[in-house]
């Protein structure tokens, strides 16, 4: 069974905004055996809809489509699809009552042009939305192959799109007859061509199950997807491909699925009873962001400063003047200097310390590559690192934290 997904709206065509309902679309669509062969992505233009839904329609099995269903005059999904099907839209009074009683609700009064909110192509089906105040569409069409295409028309707003998808739209689709799942490792410290390198035959075209590498902000994920008859037999070869790719990776593997580097950091730090806090210029103050955005960052984050200058560094965690003056704040003296600073301020187990680095301009190639230093003190311990800047500022700072706490992740799991 092949599926299609349309996401209607000016708005996403134009880019100025992302269409993440697509994507969760296909991963959804994966789960039940029904595999999606492309993405359309058109504006508010009537005509344009039209001709999209019929050249999908022609050659699909299915096709979802999310937003246009408001009421306002750029909402044409509901008269695209009349216009397909040469169904003139008709009033469906429950579905009014639910618009009327969702202003209810929220004690406001409903504006006359929400009724169209309530109009359906004769013949269609509504699809109730407990959510908000546009119910959905389903419907089917003949092809020119003589087999029908089911179509379901569905809000734009994810929270709204996700729960009639689940609740109205699944079971009235035809599952495949093979079972898609996927599994994600995460890991961090090598770049996609070693992790490649290492992988060898587990990442070979065509082997099942598929194993894809993928990079972001220096975090390498391999991505497993698996097909089969039955639950069992997917699981049980992403299971053997996991334990694979593990072994192979070792240390530079993390986490899983949506897992991050704090989230592994944390958990590790509260599995050793150890506490943590951190000393940040360069990256102001992104490393402790992150970190308390870890579950149970409370028992072992005991907190952090931000440092971005000299007489920062000297009057909030003690670092000595000619330290500074002799080495200059972006220099590894430096960094140790204000991760032991940090450690003894706080008194923690751990500290961890981030330089600022030079500004840089990443588009002029023949620029001398900036670099900064992370630090890790801790009980009998004084390590650092360098750090050398890339292509984009913001993903250089999301990379410097991420080699901060690995530096502390591998220190913890090796000791």
């Amino acid at each position: 069974m092949q599926a299609e997904i349309i996401a209607v709206g000016t708005e996403l065509a134009n880019g100025a905004k992302l269409d993440t309902n697509s994507q969760w679309l296909s991963l959804e669509l994966a789960e039940i055996g029904i595999s999606v062969r492309a993405h359309a992505t058109v504006g508010d233009d009537l005509d344009m809809m039209v001709d999209t839904i019929r050249a999908s329609a022609n050659r699909s099995d299915v096709v979802l489509i999310t937003g246009g269903l408001g009421p306002t005059l750029d909402d044409l999904t509901r008269d695209a699809l009349s216009r397909f099907t040469g169904a003139e839209l008709e009033l469906h009074p429950p579905s009014l009552e639910h618009v009327k009683e969702m202003f209810a609700r929220r004690n406001r009064p409903m504006p006359e042009r929400n009724v169209v909110q309530a109009m359906f192509p004769r013949g269609s089906q509504p699809l109730p939305n407990p959510r908000g105040t546009a119910p959905g569409i389903w419907l089917t069409a003949p092809r020119p192959d003589g087999k029908t295409c089911g179509i379901a028309a569905m809000p734009g707003v994810p929270s709204e799109m996700k729960q009639m998808f689940r609740q109205q739209v699944v079971a009235r689709l035809d599952a495949g007859d093979r079972i898609i799942r996927r599994a994600r490792i995460n890991c961090f410290g090598c770049g996609e061509s070693q992790a490649e390198e290492i992988l060898g035959d587990l990442t070979a075209r065509g082997r099942d199950p598929d194993v894809g590498i993928t990079a972001h902000e220096a975090t390498i994920t391999m991505r497993i997807t698996a097909e089969g008859g039955s639950i069992d037999e997917v699981r049980a070869k992403i299971e053997k491909t996991r334990a694979a790719i593990v072994n192979r990776m070792g240390e530079f593997v993390f986490g899983v699925e949506d897992e991050e580097l704090e989230h592994a950091l944390v958990r590790l730090l509260r599995l050793r009873r150890a506490s943590l806090s951190t000393a940040e210029s360069g990256t102001g103050g992104l490393l402790a962001h992150r970190l308390t955005s870890a579950p149970g960052f409370e028992s072992c984050y005991l907190g952090g400063v931000v440092v971005t200058s000299n007489a920062a560094k000297r009057e909030m965690i003690g670092v000595e003047p000619q330290v500074l003056e002799q080495f200059g704040p972006i220099s590894a003296e430096a960094a140790a200097a204000i991760a032991e600073g940090c450690r003894t301020r706080f008194a923690t187990d751990f500290a961890i310390a981030v330089t600022e680095w030079p500004e840089f301009d990443p588009d002029d190639p023949l620029a001398a590559v900036p670099a900064s230093f992370v630090a890790l003190a801790g009980p009998n311990l004084l390590t650092v690192e360098k750090v050398q800047h890339f292509g984009d500022p913001a993903i250089a700072k999301s990379r410097t934290t991420k080699v901060a706490m690995n530096l502390l992740r591998l220190h913890l799991i090796q000791g």
